[in-house]
């Protein structure tokens, strides 16, 4: 059975969630091995919960030259395990940075790309959302090894025991992998709620909340839920939100199993980027709101009274 390549993506020593969720889907096309790339000692934390969502082998590509650097090395590390492993595919989960490692990636390895993967089929078929998720096509990479990044929450992550093997990659970096480099890193104040990119749930907040005062009803919503909280672009074009909480074609794509969408209106900017969520509830007061043709459930109201409604009742089924 061919290797399937995994980009792994970590935080604080941990491998992040659509990490776990692509080792799962590659088991659809061949045996998952995963490529960890960074600076010294990044692997050894990560190997344990790599094999145990099924990694075959774990590629390692550590240096503090790597480590120092943009996205180029990233790319030209896994151009090497390519080469080293012929894999059947190589899948990287659709963030900003990471689809720049995969353009790149295609480049150097002259093969086919494809972009926010929703689903496989057996014969290596890919079903993506495109056109702002307006329309679902299948297709599939005629030319080399296939480049697939996958849009989070897509497939549930399921642990099977792989063998976890390291197998240490050797890199070199050309000049021009190098021309951007690393000067400062400030790490972000994490909160306790989960990365808007990829939370299971999402709670967002619209015009119809009327004043920046008031998102604190969405983010008691979220809380009761262990949500992430979003926006949409008119929450954050009148400032009341920073623009890292932005849902839509110009903000974050999130593709959550459950999206509620509180005091937003469903303008195509902003449908582009969650329509893809497995359940939709909307809570506004205007009968014919867009968002509401979009919608699994939908609560015609005042959001002032349904939003903490809600979460009491939830709340109450929690206790």
């Amino acid at each position: 059975m061919s290797e399937v390549l995994v980009l792994v993506d970590s935080l604080d020593g941990k491998v992040k969630k659509p990490t776990l969720e692509l080792l799962t889907a590659a088991r659809q096309l061949g045996e998952p091995s995963a490529v960890v790339v960074g600076a010294p000692g990044t692997a050894a934390g990560l190997k344990d919960q790599l094999a145990e969502y099924g990694a075959a082998k774990v590629y390692v590509a550590e240096s503090d030259e790597i480590a120092g650097f943009s996205v180029a090395p990233k790319a030209q590390a896994l151009a090497a395990v390519v080469e080293q492993a012929s894999p059947a595919a190589v899948l990287i989960s659709s963030s900003g940075e990471n689809k720049e490692i995969a353009a790149r990636l295609a480049l150097k390895i002259e093969s086919g790309l494809l972009y926010d993967a929703v689903g496989f089929d057996g014969d290596a078929n890919v079903t993506q959302s495109i056109f702002g998720a307006a329309i679902t096509v299948q297709s599939k990479v005629s030319k080399g090894t296939p480049i697939i990044t996958v849009r989070p929450n897509s497939f549930a992550p399921e642990a099977s025991t792989g063998a976890g093997e390291e197998v240490a990659v050797s890199v070199t970096l050309s000049d021009a992998d190098k021309a951007a480099k690393i000067v400062d890193t400030v790490v972000e104040e994490k909160g306790s709620r989960p990365q808007l990119s990829d939370a299971s749930v999402v709670v967002s907040g619209g015009r119809g909340i009327g004043n920046a005062d008031n998102f604190s009803v969405i983010e008691n919503l979220a809380d009761t839920l262990g949500a992430a909280v979003g926006a949409s672009r008119a929450v954050v074009d009148a400032g009341w939100v920073p623009h890292t909480m932005q849902v839509g074609q110009t903000g974050v794509t999130v593709s959550p199993q459950l999206y509620i969408a509180v005091g937003i209106s469903g303008a195509i900017q902003h449908r582009a980027g969650m329509q893809t969520s497995k359940t939709i509830v909307a809570i506004n007061k205007d009968p014919e709101a867009p968002i509401f043709e979009l919608a699994d459930f939908g609560v015609v109201g005042d959001l002032f009274q349904v939003a903490p409604q809600l979460a009491d009742e939830i709340t109450k089924r929690k206790g």
